[in-house]
């Protein structure tokens, strides 16, 4: 099984300032359910690992974010696309958890669950602690442009998680995993 895992804010959909905290506020970026099809056309099982600390902090109920993953799986299905699982991290960056990212822990737990082969899964993320949890494990790694990913890229240096690749977007990066290698993934 070819495994990829996302994550969600500013891959998916739009990062906001604060959280997403009900459906109302979560924006799917463009052309991410394009994305999110090819990749499934392609073979790839989808998992969405995802750091919510909104939770935590209480500014949302688990079951409106679960709700919100259910309504975006739904969507997604739709459109050609099937999300194998979603995993989030409740806890906030002071609880010194095993699973916000870039700890490994939810890509750890899906592999155990899915029977996921970590050193031939890729994962697509924003933010460096995407890319440290997936360098974590031994997946290859590809920085996003959109949300996040543009700033991240000023902060690569020597001292940081490096990514295999660079790409504008989901949809950019999807298109260059299922093969069609005219896309070009684009330095920081």
């Amino acid at each position: 099984m070819r495994a990829i895992f996302l994550d969600r804010d500013g891959v998916i959909n739009e990062n906001r300032a604060d959280y997403v905290t009900s459906w109302k506020e979560f924006r799917l970026l463009q052309g991410s359910l394009e994305a999110l099809a090819l990749l499934t056309r392609c073979g790839y099982r989808i998992f969405i690992v995802t750091n919510q600390a909104c939770i935590n902090r209480g500014l949302v109920e688990r079951t409106t974010v679960d709700a919100i993953h259910l309504r975006l799986a739904q969507i997604a299905l739709n459109h050609g696309a099937r999300i194998s699982d979603v995993r989030l991290c409740p806890h906030r960056p002071d609880e010194n958890c095993r699973c916000r990212k870039p700890q490994p822990g939810m890509l750890l737990d899906l592999a155990h669950q899915y029977d996921i082969d970590l050193d031939h899964a890729t994962f697509i993320g924003d933010t460096l602690s995407d890319v440290a949890a997936g360098r974590a494990v031994g997946c290859q790694t590809v920085l996003v442009r959109s949300g996040r990913g543009a700033e991240q890229c000023r902060m690569l240096t020597d001292d940081t998680p490096q990514p295999d690749y660079i790409a504008a977007d989901l949809l950019t990066a999807s298109r260059w995993l299922c093969g069609r290698r005219e896309t070009v993934l684009t330095p920081c």
